[in-house]
């Protein structure tokens, strides 16, 4: 869904930071090779993210849902010399894909692939986040944000994916469609919560920035 004109779209992209070359090859690759590559972040959410993650400064990141790579390899270019970025995903065979691409960076070290369900990963990383970044199952969004909350460090910052759901947050409910009222709940919770600070913008298919206190 289009919450700004295409021309709008296009104008913005254009006026905003250039893709890098090797997210543009991953980005064709995407397209060429594997299956749903609308899910890839793409070139204006991709420099968002990196932007966002240039100014946290964050040294360390968690990345739920990893895909093909693109998010991961955006937020990783905010990283320090010491940070460290760990992405997990259930798709093994995007692994390999993903590692082609975390090492032509340059810096391929950082990156910390994990394969598996992230709720039982996450308790096994044994450290605190500065930056997080939600973009897999919507369904467990709710759980994997207060599993989170208490693992970010003071003033660290949650980003949460597809929080408008094309749109359907703010259409009629249907009592079948479980993922938007599950959504709907997720949005209401970070706006409610004390523990942090939430603005949610209208990008692409709706970023959260949530603040832990």
């Amino acid at each position: 869904m289009h919450f700004i004109s295409a021309e709008l779209e296009e104008y913005v992209e254009h006026n905003s930071a250039a893709e890098p070359e090797l997210l543009a090859r991953l980005n064709r690759e995407t397209y060429q090779k594997i299956l749903q590559p609308r899910m890839l972040s793409g070139h204006f959410q991709g420099r968002v993210l990196s932007m966002l993650a240039k100014i946290i400064r964050p040294k360390v990141i968690l990345e739920i849902g990893t895909y093909t790579g693109y998010a991961t390899i955006s937020l990783s270019e905010g990283l320090p010399a010491d940070g460290v970025i760990h992405t997990i995903d259930i798709k093994e065979e995007l692994q390999d894909f993903q590692r082609k691409y975390f090492d032509l960076t340059g810096y391929g070290e950082k990156f910390h692939q994990h394969l598996g369900k992230a709720l039982e990963i996450i308790p096994t990383l044994n450290t605190k986040f500065d930056l997080v970044f939600i973009d897999a199952d919507k369904d467990n969004y709710l759980n994997y944000y207060e599993l989170i909350v208490p693992l970010m460090n003071p003033g660290g910052i949650i980003l949460s994916d597809n929080v408008l759901w094309s749109g359907k947050v703010v259409e009629p409910l249907d009592d079948k469609d479980r993922t938007t009222k599950l959504l709907l709940d997720y949005n209401q919770r970070l706006v409610n919560d004390p523990r942090v600070e939430t603005v949610l913008l209208p990008i692409r298919d709706g970023l959260t920035v949530t603040r832990v206190l």
